[in-house]
């Protein structure tokens, strides 16, 4: 029990460390002379490296100690950062992570970590200099000079050399399938996998994305490193179904060499071709090195950092003391009923005090599920700077109103969606940087997200000034795929076009890439912000960029609400659908084809009996003349629920009704009032088709 206390608290501080070093890393690529962030970095790095050893996780340990060891010398001024550092501690990052979510998933944190420990310690030793400047560098150089495109980029070649150096088995595998294999994408897959469960896969020729498309013949080849031994490795590989031959080399400098120049021979051009693409390859380096800037509008401290100033609590024992807390709530009503009908003034002070108190703990509780949405945006400028890398595309992403709060449980949903939302305007929203030249448009596009309350919702805008979105290619697109036919596409407003980009397997992509465009993401992004209450919406310029909205409820647990009393029972209807309450006169109400419908603003709109609908026993109340309704909203479609009398307006507990009554017609849940009388919520935008 105590170790699994331990074990949790390593988890959520382990979280914590990673990304505080993330968001350090890409403001020290932004500035690579600040001292003071790798001093943050390394900290962390160092915290880490003590935790992990003290609960027995040696891999995360070792690679945190060897990270330590390149900081140090930053920081002592003995090193200067470079792309080739930057992507080596990023790389380092990253298989962190990959351990920590093993740990979180029940396994034993343990990792092949040997290839980046070693590009690791030949920057401490200085080796990857000369590494990048000797022995195959020399001869992806000249196979560069002659017009060929190097197989392996900088970081990779020196990833090889530097484990070569090491003394750690290099392997160049050759895989064939049998011409009549049928599912070769699947059968490459199955090697990949054991390749990955044994080293670590360096470089695919051709790349994944082309081998998962099957964009091959009948071979493919990647350049591995595992402590596996080589006949081993063939008997693993060739135990695969339907593969027809298995061609291991182990590499040394002078086979690597060999090897790289043998790729770019049949490539070699002419001296003036050599050196275009020599320049081409230039720019390309350049570009794929600019970091992406991340820019958060937050007011400045005051002064260092505060710490000690947060606990974590488990998200249970906040509902266990919302519940009490609701049963809090009764008991008070009742003391105010008993001390009305006592009436002695100690007792009635004393009720009073309790309540302004109680009043007071109410605010306290409600605000204590609630967490800043940076939670969940801190981790976008990562993402974003190795999509737009992995793209060759120039970034700003801009957060506002990170500081927006959100109920737990909605924050931890809304990551997913986000992600989709956002590597899709990376993908297909930013154009080109060729294309946003040729434009007339500055070449590193912009992605806003902001996040900002209104009433008791909470708005996310992912905003890009890209192409925008082709209305007439969603249409044609929409037409073939039977979402709509020619005649209703001639009616649909602008918003209702983008809107088909939700359909269930849409996509406009005409190339699929691993980012984004494979026709599944946006109708999953809708259904997941649906099923929290809330909606997403797109508003686009063609040529001007794009706005995704995502409109959330504040918190799952407090609603604001109507109460209102139906016959003999009390009935909650949230105030967020809630348009306006009104009392209309009998000449007003009307009868179209057999469906009763009410005047309301220069427009018709019907008009639904809560009592009959829900079959709540006890007498019409014929007390007015005057019809009480509540005019609700679903989108741009209203209408008019008749309700017998208005209790009034109050912050409610949302309980769900438990296993056994599941699927209720327009109900979302149950409340517990004041004076202990259980109300249904209604659910609002199942009376609204």
């Amino acid at each position: 029990m105590e170790m699994n206390q331990y074990l949790s608290m390593f988890i959520d501080e382990s979280k914590d460390h990673l990304q505080a070093i993330n968001e350090n890393m890409l403001s020290l690529e932004s500035s690579p002379e600040d001292i003071s962030i790798v001093q943050n970095i390394f900290r962390s790095a160092h915290t880490l490296k003590g935790m992990s050893a003290t609960m027995g996780f040696e891999d995360i340990a070792s690679l945190t100690h060897e990270m330590e060891n390149v900081l140090d010398l930053v920081r002592n001024h003995k090193l200067k950062m470079d792309s080739f550092i930057f992507d080596c501690l990023f790389k380092s990052l990253d298989s962190l992570e990959t351990m920590v979510e093993d740990i979180i998933q029940g396994g034993t944190g343990k990792a092949d970590v040997t290839a980046v420990v070693a590009a690791l310690k030949t920057i401490v030793s200085g080796d990857y200099l000369k590494a990048s400047s000797g022995g195959a560098a020399e001869a992806a150089a000249s196979s560069a000079v002659q017009g060929g495109p190097a197989e392996l980029d900088e970081f990779q070649l020196s990833i090889i050399e530097q484990s070569i150096e090491a003394g750690i088995p290099v392997f160049w595998v050759e895989v064939s399938v049998r011409p009549d294999c049928v599912l070769k994408a699947a059968r490459a897959y199955m090697v990949f996998n054991v390749l990955e469960q044994n080293g670590e896969v360096i470089k695919s020729l051709p790349s994944v994305e082309d081998i998962e498309q099957e964009k091959f013949d009948q071979k493919f080849s990647v350049y591995y490193i595992s402590q596996v031994d080589k006949d081993q490795l063939a008997a693993q590989v060739s135990s695969v179904s339907e593969i027809d031959r298995v061609d291991i080399v182990a590499l040394d400098h002078e086979t690597l060499a060999a090897r790289l120049q043998s790729a770019a021979a049949p490539a070699a051009g002419t001296a003036q071709a050599a050196a275009q693409a020599a320049a081409q390859a230039e720019v390309a380096a350049a570009s794929a090195a600019e970091p992406v800037k991340a820019v958060e509008k937050k007011p400045a401290a005051s002064g260092g950092p505060v710490a000690g100033r947060t606990i974590r609590v488990d998200i249970e024992r906040l509902d266990t003391l919302m519940n009490l807390f609701s049963e809090l709530l009764i008991d008070r009503v009742r003391l105010e009923q008993l001390a009305s009908e006592i009436r002695k003034n100690d007792l009635t002070e004393t009720v009073e005090h309790m309540a302004r108190v109680s009043s007071d703990l109410q605010n306290i509780v409600l605000k204590l599920r609630m967490v800043p949405v940076d939670t969940v945006f801190n981790r976008f400028p990562r993402m974003i700077r190795d999509v737009s890398k992995n793209l060759d595309k120039k970034v700003d992403l801009i957060i506002t109103g990170a500081e927006t709060e959100m109920d737990r449980t909605v924050v931890d949903e809304i990551g997913d969606p986000l992600v989709h939302l956002l590597r899709n305007a990376v993908d297909h929203g930013l154009e080109p940087t060729a294309d946003r030249i040729a434009a007339g448009k500055p070449e590193t596009g912009t992605i806003h997200l902001r996040a900002y309350h209104s009433g008791n919702h909470v708005f996310i805008e992912i905003e890009d000034n890209g192409r925008g979105i082709n209305r007439d290619k969603v249409l044609d697109k929409a037409i073939q795929n039977n979402v709509v036919t020619k005649e209703q596409a001639s009616r649909l407003s602008d918003n209702e076009v983008y809107s088909l980009l939700f359909a269930s397997g849409f996509s406009t992509a005409d190339k699929i890439s691993d980012i984004s465009g494979r026709g599944v993401g946006l109708d999953v992004v809708k259904t997941k912000i649906e099923s929290l209450g809330g909606r997403v919406q797109v508003e686009s310029t063609y040529g001007v960029g794009s706005k995704w909205t995502v409109q959330l409820p504040l918190t799952l647990s407090i609603i604001s609400a109507m109460l209102v009393r139906l016959k003999n029972e009390k009935y909650a209807i949230p105030l967020s659908s809630i348009v306006e309450t009104a009392a209309v006169k009998a000449e007003q109400v009307r009868s179209v084809h057999g469906n009763r419908m009410v005047n309301y603003r220069n427009s018709v709109i019907p008009l639904v009996s809560l009592a009959e609908l829900f079959d709540v026993p006890g007498q019409e109340d014929n007390g007015t003349e005057d019809t009480q309704i509540v005019v609700i909203r679903k989108g741009e479609k209203l209408a008019a629920l008749v309700v017998d009398e208005f209790i009034g307006q109050q912050e409610i507990v949302l309980k769900t009704l438990g296993k056994y009554l599941t699927n209720l017609f327009a109900t979302s849940g149950a409340t517990i009032l004041g004076d202990g009388q259980v109300a249904l919520i209604i659910d609002t935008n199942a009376l609204i088709k």
